[in-house]
């Protein structure tokens, strides 16, 4: 399994709450998605924001994350408004 912290935009912090709720691999964090493991994160972490799951989907599509596409920073935008209430 792949160390989380090989990945952009995850460094040791992110990499440490990820862990904590059950997504200790590259593999694991692939296979979850970004909303799923944004979601887990929120629920532990309750001040985790926006910009935390601009970096998971850019982890997972291997790029920085404010080279994201404007249409998939809305639809994460829009997912995160979702949990607020």
């Amino acid at each position: 399994m792949s160390e989380l912290t090989s990945m952009m935009n995850i460094g040791r912090e992110m990499a440490r709450k990820l862990k904590y709720v059950g997504i200790d691999s590259v593999e694991k964090l692939k296979e979850a998605g970004s909303k799923e493991a944004f979601f887990k994160l929120k629920t532990a972490y309750p001040s985790v924001c926006l910009v935390h799951l601009y970096a998971l989907e850019g982890a997972i599509q291997n790029i920085e994350y404010n080279c994201l596409s404007e249409n998939k920073k809305s639809e994460l935008k829009e997912f995160s408004d979702s949990l607020k209430g």
